[in-house]
């Protein structure tokens, strides 16, 4: 995970800032979303994708109505997108549309086009509701990676699996961006407790 770069402009600069500094977000109940979470894991084991996209409705509705934002509108499409350079590769794992709040999850991979892991779907799932809520909610209409966006996206994941949030070393780069250290990260970092504040 790689933070973009801080914009120029006065006003996106703001929201760049304020979204950097969020690193909380208020958590909906567990229930019933761990459930959902569940039938999400059941489904994808089965490739059965008029499933996944019913767990994965259950699961956005579920976070917008505790939230009380509009429900995000999910599309499950089939093999990512890929994009190949003489650099790298950048794969599309997901989307999220800011003008018709639409959510696009992948649910095969690029090159081999296996159905993704439970844990790489819901992660994405997560980050693009996490789009949907900072636009939608917080004010944030250019939702810019900021760490503090990828804060908030580690919270509520690890608060829908049910798993220990630890605490994301970031390493800066010379450009302004910042980026995680995974090793420190996993090595280094103790779990954090979770926000006490619910929606």
């Amino acid at each position: 995970m790689q933070t973009e770069k801080l914009p120029r402009a006065r006003v996106e600069k703001d929201e760049y800032s304020r979204s950097d500094a969020m690193k909380v977000m208020p958590l909906p109940p567990a229930e019933p979303l761990r459930s959902y979470a569940l039938q999400l894991k059941d489904a994808l084991s089965k490739e059965d994708k008029k499933a996944i996209l019913a767990a994965s409705k259950l699961l956005l509705n579920e976070l917008a109505d505790a939230h009380k934002v509009k429900r995000p509108t999910v599309k499950i499409l089939s093999v990512r997108p890929q994009e190949v350079t003489d650099e790298w590769v950048y794969q599309t794992f997901g989307d999220y549309d800011t003008g018709t709040s639409v959510i696009r999850l992948w649910m095969r991979t690029a090159v081999q086009k296996k159905t993704s892991s439970y844990g790489t779907f819901l992660s994405t799932l997560v980050h693009e509701f996490c789009h949907h809520m900072d636009v939608v909610s917080l004010e944030f209409p250019n939702t810019f990676h900021t760490r503090g966006f990828f804060e908030r996206v580690a919270e509520l994941y690890h608060h829908v699996q049910d798993t220990p949030v630890k605490e994301i070393v970031w390493q800066s780069h010379s450009d302004g961006t910042y980026a995680v250290n995974w090793a420190s990260t996993m090595r280094n970092s103790r779990p954090i407790a979770q926000s006490n504040s619910r929606v």
